[in-house]
């Protein structure tokens, strides 16, 4: 299977994690009272924790053992990292090599277009560059969450908090926010730190370095340490437009929450300038797909909640901690119809050209996914009959693995929470994998049909 659909191997791998983590999870051990968690509850945060989406239906601070909090951690690890690329770091730990297959699986996961089918090298991380990167992942895994921590457990420790439980929740929020998870382990959760600018600084910087992808800051990595700006061809044209586009979401994320929500006495109306700056901004950030949240979306108006549903949809950068269609899919989406508008026969920028493969992934992408968010919104308006600017926020929050809730996933049924633990498991795994999974393999014709052009627009 891993030779002929790595697609399948790895939905059977992240699939059947998930059920382990189930398991785990229900036993009585992982309950602070000692009593098995019900099934539906130990399905939906297995695959939270695995998606790294961070929507809970039970009370993460109160209900889970250390047990069932050392689960979740090291399940938001493993699938922050990806499964595959684990899999390849760990072999390459053992073995000391890293062998064409191991090569194949984790550029897979990194760039799932590469999944059944060849694809040219003239892209951001090259298989003669996966060793580099699957260290660049361990490393930055390492040393970004060690980071945050350090910086978190002292502001814990100024709150009230004694050092290991500061250290503890410290390192809790710092996996959380890197990972894009959006699980809060303090009891209050950051009710008592909304205008704390430290905490919620540090807390975004996390969410946007996961956000922004592995292959970005490998990207990032070997531009600093190969001369800088003098060596700007070394950023590739991935990483430019990760950076470009993310930052552009952010901004703009940023202007339409603050004014939005301005006047709303009941988010940010109470606020002074400079707090507004600081909720709406840190707000756009956690649409990344973060999800560590500061102002309750039940609050906010439903024209904020429908900006924030498109940017939770396009999400983070691919190949990162986040989830969605990827900001990167969007700008080539963009980038096409502003080619089509000037006449331009390529997609061209940053001087560059872009394939039409890629723009025909991103049109897919983008189609599978409003598929999913919408039957999903159906299913869950017939299940509940509330409100669906309610609804879709908690779906798109699920797909996107952002984590922003509106309460409904604690209010929903069991068949409710078994649709938007399906939706988030269609969220992270990718529309592309999914799509390269269903398929058996890559066909090619040895013929072409007579071509005929249907009227569009």
């Amino acid at each position: 299977m891993i030779h002929s659909s790595p697609a399948r191997f790895a939905l059977l791998v992240f699939t059947s994690l998930i059920l382990l983590w189930t398991a785990m999870l229900s036993l009585p051990i992982a309950s602070r009272t000692g009593e098995m968690t019900p099934l539906a509850d130990a399905l939906f945060t297995a695959v939270s924790a695995i998606c790294v989406t961070g929507l809970s239906t039970v009370d993460m601070s109160g209900h889970w053992s250390l047990f069932g909090e050392l689960l979740i951690l090291a399940g938001l690890q493993i699938g922050g990292i990806g499964v595959l690329t684990l899999a390849s770091i760990l072999g390459l730990t053992v073995t000391r090599r890293l062998g064409l297959r191991q090569r194949l699986l984790a550029a897979g996961d990194t760039n799932p277009m590469r999944m059944g089918r060849d694809v040219s090298e003239s892209q951001a991380v090259g298989l003669g560059e996966i060793g580099g990167l699957l260290v660049a992942v361990a490393a930055s895994l390492v040393v970004i969450e060690v980071a945050l921590t350090a910086l978190i457990t002292p502001r814990l420790m100024a709150a009230g908090y004694d050092f290991w439980h500061a250290l503890w929740n410290g390192f809790y929020l710092a996996a959380s926010a890197f990972t894009n998870t959006g699980f809060v382990p303090l009891p209050g959760g950051l009710e008592p730190f909304n205008t704390d600018l430290y905490l919620l600084s540090v807390l975004a910087i996390g969410v946007f370095l996961g956000a922004i992808g592995f292959p970005v800051i490998f990207a990032l990595y070997r531009y600093i340490t190969g001369g800088g700006w003098r060596a700007h061809k070394r950023l590739g044209l991935h990483a430019k437009l990760t950076l470009s586009t993310t930052l552009i979401f952010v901004v703009v994320g940023w202007i339409a929450i603050a004014g939005l929500e301005f006047a709303n006495p009941a988010t940010l109306g109470g606020q002074g300038f400079w707090e507004t700056l600081l909720s709406s901004g840190y707000m756009s950030v956690m649409t990344r797909s973060g999800g560590l949240g500061i102002i309750d979306p039940v609050d906010m108006n439903g024209s904020t909640l429908l900006v924030m549903d498109m940017l939770m949809f396009v999400g983070g950068g691919s190949a990162s901690t986040a989830g969605g269609i990827k900001v990167t899919t969007l700008a080539v989406l963009f980038l096409a119809a502003y080619a089509e508008a000037r006449g331009y026969r390529d997609i061209q920028v940053f001087d560059r050209r872009i394939p039409n493969e890629v723009l025909r992934v991103s049109v897919s992408i983008l189609i599978w996914g409003a598929t999913i968010v919408l039957v999903a919104t159906v299913a869950l308006l017939q299940l509940t009959g509330r409100p669906l600017d309610i609804v879709l926020f908690e779906v798109i929050s699920a797909f996107g693995t952002c984590g922003l809730s509106t309460g409904l996933s604690s209010e929903v049924s069991d068949p409710g929470k078994y649709i938007l633990a399906a939706t988030m498991w269609a969220g992270r795994v990718g529309t592309v994998t999914l799509a390269a999974a269903v398929a058996a393999s890559s066909r090619s014709r040895l013929f072409k049909l007579p071509e005929e052009r249907p009227i569009v627009g």
